[in-house]
């Protein structure tokens, strides 16, 4: 394999492991909201931003460990014929099926970029007490699939290696 695709896998796979991991503490910064919000109500003053905050934290949660879990292969999958396939007929179809995956992502990539763009032309907001603005959300959603994009790549990359009988 050339060494820029090479280059760009581990880029691409190292990028996707830091901002995975990152998105995992997420999970604490959730139970922070909600703990807060307990505190709150508990005071009869409850917050009106809690549980806004919270599902948009796990939106980030969700969307940026995406990429991650698309690297590290956990995502769902059927296993009952792929598994008894060998290493190079597990490769072909994953081929096949990473094309389905990047056409799908791009039409998704395209959709929230549009509505990303949509959300900071008009200053778009959520409709709600809070009403907080939506394009740092949009905006995550929109990096996401990007990421997980560019991941389908590497893992497109690493397949024709593994038909190739490289190692990458």
């Amino acid at each position: 394999m050339p060494r820029a695709l090479i280059a760009y896998v581990h880029f691409v796979d190292g990028m996707n492991r830091r901002i995975g991991r990152f998105a995992m503490y997420l999970l604490y910064v959730i139970m922070a909201i909600m703990v807060w919000s307990m505190v709150t109500k508990a005071f009869h003053i409850p917050a009106l931003w809690t549980l806004e905050m919270a599902q948009f934290t796990l939106v980030a949660y969700f969307m940026l460990g995406a990429p991650w879990s698309l690297q590290t292969d956990v995502n769902v999958r059927m296993d009952l014929i792929y598994a008894r396939f060998t290493h190079k007929g597990q490769a072909l179809t994953d081929i096949f099926t990473v094309f389905c995956l990047m056409f799908y992502l791009g039409v998704m990539l395209y959709g929230a970029f549009d509505s990303t763009v949509y959300a900071f032309e008009m200053g778009e907001r959520n409709p709600s007490a809070w009403r907080p603005v939506l394009w740092p959300l949009k905006s995550i959603i929109t990096l996401a699939f990007g990421l997980m994009l560019l991941q389908s790549v590497a893992i497109l990359i690493r397949d024709v290696a593994t038909l190739r009988g490289e190692k990458i």
